[in-house]
């Protein structure tokens, strides 16, 4: 899955860092930045994937589900979308970054590969099989 990060972080110019996460956080796979900044990162997401289904589920006609979180901040912009069942992908970028590029960038990697994303509910710790 690398070799697609990789891809996704090259055809899009300005792009810093992009990883792969469970809904509960955990690091999958990253492209860019170091492994500690990509364990924050996903850890965070966590967070941020819930309080956005929370928002979501305050809509008529809504499941609760989150598609994507777009946060714009001092020199750049963060990315969050939903990648498959218990998955997600994350990506920050620096300012300047074309953001529709971005958007269509990642909606055709979810897509490509979108079912090899999802990360089964953990039972005990443990993934469920």
């Amino acid at each position: 899955m690398d070799w697609m990060l990789k891809d996704l972080a090259e055809s899009v110019p300005q792009t810093r860092q992009v990883v792969v996460l469970s809904a509960d956080g955990l690091r999958m796979a990253q492209h860019g930045g170091d492994t500690d900044a990509a364990d924050r990162l996903a850890a965070a997401c966590a967070g941020l994937q819930s309080l956005a289904g929370a928002v979501a589920a305050e809509l008529p006609h809504s499941e609760g589900q989150m598609r994507l979180v777009v946060i714009e901040m001092d020199g750049g912009f963060f990315y969050l979308m939903a990648a498959g069942a218990g998955a997600y992908l994350a990506v920050l970028a620096d300012d300047g970054v074309d953001a529709g590029l971005m958007g269509q960038r990642m909606r055709d990697l979810v897509l490509r590969i979108g079912e090899h994303l999802s990360s089964p509910p953990r039972q005990d710790g443990q993934a469920a099989r």
